[in-house]
């Protein structure tokens, strides 16, 4: 393998664990006693700085024409209604299981080009979401024996039908051939704006009270925010995107992971089972073309080429 893959796919690896550190920063700051509106504008507001000094240093123009205005706007709130949806079902379930459901959005991806754009459904695909649907089941007890929180459920679903849309409204708008940083950067600065509203402008913005909790918001901010986004867009400059998007199930098993290690969350012979169900349904359809030429299946809906490039 050549060292331009080699270096793709450890860039891939690499991008989906950070993004896997979301719970391993935010919990830390829920236990202090921050709200999710204050967890989140302190994420948005960092990371919006950080990737601004990127562009600079990168030499990259923060122009944008009239008409891209409207486009940005409601991509940036789909894209921060996403992390608000998430951020709160931690607060209703476990964050590593809440990570994982999140990752059915390649599925609900496919649905929307089906039904929405008239794509072909093929069986792999039917599959993938029976497949997708047991998991769930698994899932729904928590490693306690209890039925998950049905609200918590509920808000990962909806996290994921908003990151869903974010990246078919991408591909399917005039923000198509939008460089990545630009795109992420103004998705960060208009999806502030629902935490300034949510929190009045500032004043009942919750304060950091001790060095260790900005540490752990720039560390939210630089890891599974920026640090992914870049290393993901590099992944994908070198080994494409549906390589680097079957990598990216490695975001919920490292969600789930520093979620029993750190946070002492429950694993069960039968939510391990619904977790590689659910990488096993995703993986089945981000992997499409690829199956296509080995198993001779019909043409799966095509997923679009920023499948993974934004968070």
């Amino acid at each position: 393998m050549e060292r331009s893959r080699r270096n793709g796919y450890l860039l891939g690896a690499v991008a989906a664990a950070f993004y896997g550190l979301n719970p391993l920063f935010a919990l830390p700051l829920y236990e202090a006693g921050l709200t999710t509106d204050s967890v989140l504008f302190y994420r948005y507001l960092l990371a919006v700085g950080l990737m601004a000094g990127l562009m600079v240093v990168r030499r990259q123009s923060f122009a944008v024409r009239r008409r891209e205005i409207l486009p940005l706007a409601v991509m940036g709130l789909l894209f921060s209604c996403s992390s608000l949806f998430l951020f709160q079902s931690y607060r209703h379930m476990d964050a590593g299981i809440a990570s994982t459901l999140l990752f059915l959005y390649p599925l609900l991806v496919a649905v929307i080009m089906a039904v929405g754009f008239h794509e072909r459904t093929s069986p792999a695909t039917a599959l993938s979401i029976v497949l997708a649907l047991g998991g769930i089941a698994l899932l729904y007890r928590g490693g306690d024996g209890q039925t998950l929180s049905t609200l918590g459920v509920v808000l990962v679903f909806l996290s994921s039908l908003c990151y869903a849309i974010y990246i078919v409204g991408v591909n399917r708008s005039s923000l198509a051939a939008f460089p990545t940083e630009k795109l992420t950067f103004y998705a960060l600065l208009f999806g502030s704006s629902i935490y300034l509203v949510r929190l009045r402008f500032g004043a009942d913005l919750q304060p950091l009270p001790t060095p260790a909790l900005w540490i752990n918001a720039v560390s939210l901010a630089l890891f599974p925010t920026i640090l992914s986004l870049v290393a993901m867009a590099a992944a994908i400059h070198r080994i494409g995107s549906t390589p680097t998007a079957i990598l990216g199930a490695l975001e919920p098993v490292t969600a789930l992971f520093f979620g029993v290690v750190v946070f002492g969350e429950a694993l069960t012979p039968r939510i391990v089972t619904g977790v590689a169900l659910i990488l096993a349904a995703v993986s089945l359809v981000v992997a499409g073309r690829q199956l296509v030429g080995l198993l001779h299946l019909p043409h799966l809906p095509h997923l679009p080429h920023r499948l993974r490039r934004a968070r």
